[in-house]
């Protein structure tokens, strides 16, 4: 159990929000000189790619952390772990939507969140290309830059806009059930590239909502907390080992929540 007093979590509350932007920057100087990095591709999937601006801000990361709070664990998109049992443990992104980064679009973001004993507690999604810093930390609410915000009013998905991702980690049939019966409905979707991006969206009201049926936890967990904190309904990420092996996430404000959630082919808890 992590004995951890509520300004210790502040500081490193404080303390994510203003690495991220400081990594959000540097991501943006390796963004405007896109042309001459060198990309590698992740396995066999040709959409799954990482370039050299996603390694070194990474590490930049990396090392700041372990330098402020050495005895906390990391869990980084890029290097993997260095302890993901640890009861304090931060997991990154330094790049989400590295597709849209390498191809010119504005739709990429540094993603952040901080883990304490199994729960997730702060969230940090920076957007360098317009200078947004959304961020939540438990107990706080959820803010753009220093504006609280909240999630959309819509009472149905006909209100507004849903976010929605994929990846070939997942099969079509994962995924198009939900995509049918929003379209059904008379809602309307958004796909941007980054997922983590669209879940600070919809914490900020300006999707209705988001759903992925699979995220990793250096993209999925940030939004969770946003939405949680902005006064939205949330699934259960952490369940079955969410931080080992992955899981869908749904977010939306609570009205809207449990319409979505109907949807959804595998089961939410």
């Amino acid at each position: 159990m992590a004995i951890l007093d509520n300004d210790s979590l502040l500081a490193r509350y404080r303390f994510a929000c203003a690495l991220a932007e400081s990594g959000g920057k540097r991501a943006h100087e390796f963004y405007l000189r896109r042309d001459r990095l060198q990309i590698d591709h992740k396995g066999t999937d040709l959409q799954d790619v990482v370039s050299m601006a996603d390694r070194e801000v990474e590490t930049f990361i990396k090392s700041r952390i372990a330098e402020a709070f050495p005895e906390d664990g990391f869990l980084g998109e890029e290097s993997g772990t260095s302890d993901a049992n640890n009861p304090v443990l931060w997991v990154v992104d330094p790049i989400d939507g590295t597709s849209c980064f390498l191809n010119g679009l504005h739709t990429w973001c540094l993603s952040l969140a901080i883990v304490v004993d199994g729960e997730p507690v702060t969230g940090v999604v920076y957007d360098p290309n317009h200078h947004e810093l959304f961020h939540a930390h438990k107990g706080e609410g959820a803010w753009l830059n220093d504006r609280p915000i909240q999630p959309h009013s819509a009472s149905t998905v006909a209100g507004g806009v849903m976010g929605v991702g994929t990846s070939h980690r997942v099969s079509c049939a994962d995924f198009l059930p939900f995509l049918d019966a929003l379209l059904q409905h008379g809602g309307m979707f958004i796909r941007n590239g980054s997922g983590a991006l669209m879940s600070a969206w919809a914490a900020a009201g300006r999707l209705i909502g988001y759903y992925e049926p699979h995220m990793n936890p250096w993209d999925g967990l940030p939004g969770l907390v946003l939405m949680r904190e902005a006064g939205g309904a949330t699934n259960d990420y952490l369940a079955d080992e969410g931080i080992a092996r992955g899981n869908p996430v749904l977010l939306a404000n609570k009205t809207l929540y449990p319409q979505l959630q109907q949807w959804v082919k595998q089961p939410l808890r």
